[in-house]
């Protein structure tokens, strides 16, 4: 199932603004993209829609769809969609590893961090290939490993006073983290030419401390966090967080280091 895994539930009112953190790699997915005016694209992951948004301006003589597991992120879309006055971008509430998608239809798919979650990745690429052209292209951004994102250490050691420990293989958000792993599963899933490329840019947390403070807890890696502790070692735990987002605090706003892979293939040709 596609789900961002880090909201506090998929159809929580509570919802963390991607859009914003990831506002520096906006522009590196379209560039990579390279949307042509004519082509139908599939979004997978789309949250609230921000980059099959981007896509539809620019495939003028076609379309863009949008699909999230989370009903919330989806209406958050559509009404996004409705506001922009787009005609040809549709968003559609899907797991994306099972969705019967019209086959062999869109000419390019794209992702932002939406594609990390599916508790069966070969099936799930496997079902977005069929829904591709053959010789369509792929690409999408997903994270390196979680110790090289400061985000993640920094978030960790604020609320529990210790590094994160060493995730799982294969766990939530860093499950495509290893570029070995990314190349046989699209491999495998019937994927050619896959490409793996280095990224790095900041993620923005909020307009200042505060508001930093009020966002985190949205995540489920901070939920799960401060869900251990009482009253007062919760009121410790955001103090400490405070604090931290101070130290990273700019006149931009409040930024953390990452990184991630660009990665790009094209469904085979056979």
């Amino acid at each position: 199932m596609v789900d961002r895994g880090n909201r506090v539930g998929p159809d929580s009112n509570s919802v963390f603004d991607y859009d914003a953190e990831l506002r520096r790699y906006r522009q590196r997915l379209s560039d990579a993209i390279d949307v042509a005016p004519e082509d139908n694209v599939l979004d997978i992951g789309c949250g609230a829609g921000q980059t099959t948004r981007d896509a539809a301006r620019i495939a003028i003589r076609g379309s863009a769809l949008g699909v999230d597991a989370s009903s919330v992120m989806v209406a958050h879309a559509r009404r996004f969609g409705a506001a922009d006055g787009l005609h040809n971008v549709r968003f559609e509430q899907a797991d994306a590893q099972v969705h019967p998608f019209p086959p062999a239809h869109f000419t390019v798919g794209i992702s932002r961090f939406g594609t990390m979650f599916f508790a069966d990745p070969v099936q799930a690429f496997t079902n977005i290939g069929r829904a591709l052209l053959p010789g369509a292209r792929l690409v999408q951004l997903v994270w390196q490993d979680g110790s090289r994102q400061e985000w993640v250490a920094a978030i960790h050691r604020a609320l529990v006073g210790g590094a994160p420990p060493a995730p799982a293989a294969g766990d939530g958000a860093f499950s495509l983290a290893d570029p070995a792993t990314v190349d046989g599963v699209l491999t495998t899933a019937g994927f050619t030419d896959v490409r793996v490329t280095d990224v790095s840019e900041p993620v923005y947390y909020g307009a200042d401390p505060d508001a930093a403070v009020d966002a985190v807890p949205v995540l489920h890696m901070a939920s799960d966090l401060l869900a251990q502790l009482d009253a007062d070692e919760t009121e410790r735990a955001l103090e400490r967080l405070r604090m931290v987002m101070a130290a990273h605090s700019t006149t931009d706003g409040v930024w953390f280091d990452s990184r991630a892979w660009l990665v790009t293939a094209r469904r085979s040709r056979t």
